[in-house]
Order: structure tokens, then C-alpha cells, then sequence
């Protein structure tokens, strides 16, 4: 998965890519509209973060690229590539469960707290996009 050079954009396929891992400045591009809302995304080598609307939707220590982000009220799907193994932290429904898988293997349950952050340890292997699907119970 090619890193994404203009910071955010819009697939195809109606999802959106976002980061930029191997920036050695923090970069950000703002008022990123996508389906009637504006997303703000900050990336270099170090944090990726993504806002809509001003709130927080996902960050990753380190850096990552995301590819083919969609989520909606019961679950979120992406691709996430890395130099090095990264924490992701991502914004879904407060104290709800959630099945988390990666590379479409189940690595079990995760409950998020009452603000709604879920937050996982992804193993990545550089030059190779990890998919991450996490579905509400």
C-alpha cells in the first residue's frame, strides 16, 4: 500500500486513505470534506491522528498510512501499514463490545471505555498493509 501522498483522499471505491508514515516533519491537512462531514488528518513518522468534525476518530504511535477506512454505527474496517508495530486507538460507541480482527483472524473481544476509545497492538511488517475489522456484538 503506497503511502498517501496528498495526506487524505478518496478511493474509488468510496472509502478514504490517509497518513503518511514516512514524513520526517508533521504535516496536516485540514477541512477535508468526505460524505457532508470535514476531517482533519496530522501524520508523520512519530503519530497519524484523524478528526471529523473536531472529534477524534483514530490515532496510531507510531505513524502509519491507513488505506480503505469506512465505519459506521456498528463497526469500522481499514488497511494500516507501518515501518514498525504500532498502537492504534479509534473513537466507536462507548462501553460497547466489539470483535477485533486482524487479517481476518479473530483476536477476540475488546469492550470500549465510556468515552468510546478502543485501543489495539497491531503487529506490521513493513511494506505489507494489515487489515483491521472491528464489528460491534
Amino acid at each position: 500500500m503506497p503511502v498517501v501522498s496528498e495526506l487524505i483522499r478518496i478511493e474509488d471505491d468510496g472509502t478514504i486513505s490517509f497518513g503518511d508514515y514516512g514524513l520526517a516533519v508533521k504535516s496536516k491537512l485540514q477541512d477535508f470534506e468526505y460524505q457532508g462531514d470535514l476531517y482533519k488528518v496530522k501524520t508523520y513518522r512519530e503519530i497519524t491522528k484523524l478528526e471529523r468534525n473536531g472529534m477524534f476518530v483514530y490515532e496510531s504511535v507510531p505513524g502509519t498510512t491507513v488505506g480503505h477506512f469506512c465505519a459506521d454505527e456498528l463497526s469500522m474496517e481499514f488497511e494500516v501499514e507501518g515501518e514498525q508495530d504500532a498502537q492504534i486507538t479509534v473513537q466507536l460507541e462507548e462501553d460497547r463490545e466489539y470483535e477485533v480482527f486482524v487479517d481476518g483472524a479473530s483476536v477476540g473481544g475488546m469492550t470500549t471505555n465510556v468515552s468510546g476509545k478502543l485501543a489495539l497492538s497491531v503487529e506490521l511488517t513493513p511494506g505489507k498493509a494489515t487489515r483491521i475489522r472491528i464489528q460491534g456484538r
